[in-house]
């Protein structure tokens, strides 16, 4: 009981092993499950009913809701109960029903969730995922394993990535969207299978993207996708051009980076 602060408020019917570190301003709510080895930094709230799990650590502020599981064991038939981790970051919302769960010791054992999400009921984030600062997942959105998702993402409701998936930073999924490609930074996919359908305008808009900055962007996501070679030749061809516009050198980072899933695009997964 040494590793529970003074200030953390513990509900008499919830259960919190000992081993467990629990910080400064810590709300525990009835019925709540706390494993020995997890660690609850300051001000982290669980309601009723939350089980945290696992070797995880949540960072300070985060709000986990009722049924959610956190830290469970990976969903992978090659898991054989390895000690991996779970990271998760500060002021998170996770509502009901989310499920996350820890890596797996062939892929240095660790799921990593960044700062300041929102993950909506019935999410899920599988094992050994990276998913970065002030990302939003709807209901029901699917993470399947090694997914990476950057920044500032946004996935509608249902929508499920595939896995060894990169979503880039400010990109945009509609609800019930197949994600079975790399989506590029600010790109914006739909459908089933996904389509790449331009750029997520608003949400640079929304970021304060000047509209210039825009009109530069559109204008190489056209010499990206509609140019005569192939995706990674053209945004190679025009990469001294937009050498001094942030956006258009992160969407060309992104593409020449090592991937082992092909880029989504306005075509590709089309049948006929």
């Amino acid at each position: 009981m040494s590793n529970i602060a003074e200030s953390a408020r513990i509900h008499p019917m919830a259960v919190v092993e000992d081993g467990a570190v629990i910080g400064e301003g810590v709300k525990i709510g009835p019925f709540c499950h706390v494993g020995p080895h997890v660690v609850l930094h300051a001000n982290v709230e669980l309601l009723a009913h939350a089980v945290v799990t696992g070797r995880t650590v949540i960072g300070k502020g985060t709000r986990i809701f009722p049924m959610a599981v956190i830290g469970g064991d990976p969903q992978s038939v090659h898991h054989g109960g390895e000690e991996t981790t779970l990271t998760v970051g500060a002021n998170c919302t996770i509502r009901e029903g989310v499920t996350m769960n820890t890596g797996t010791s062939d892929f240095g054992g660790q799921t990593i969730v960044g700062d300041n999400n929102l993950f909506l009921a019935n999410s899920h984030v599988a094992h050994d995922c990276r998913v970065g600062n002030h990302v939003i997942m709807s209901n029901n959105v699917m993470l399947a394993g090694h997914v990476v998702i950057e920044d500032r993402v946004i996935l509608g409701g249902g929508s499920a990535v595939h896995q060894f998936t990169r979503v880039g930073r400010q990109a945009f999924v509609g609800g019930l969207s197949a994600v079975s490609y790399d989506v590029i930074p600010y790109g914006m996919l739909n459908g089933n299978p996904g389509l790449l359908g331009g750029l997520n305008v608003v949400g640079m808009t929304r970021a304060g993207i000047d509209r210039a900055v825009i009109h530069r962007v559109r204008r190489a996501y056209k010499a990206i996708f509609e140019g005569a070679a192939s995706v990674r030749e053209n945004a190679a061809a025009i990469r001294d051009e937009y050498a001094d516009c942030e956006q258009v050198v992160h969407i060309l980072d992104f593409i020449a980076a090592e991937s082992d899933r092909a880029l989504s695009s306005p075509t590709r997964g089309q049948k006929g």
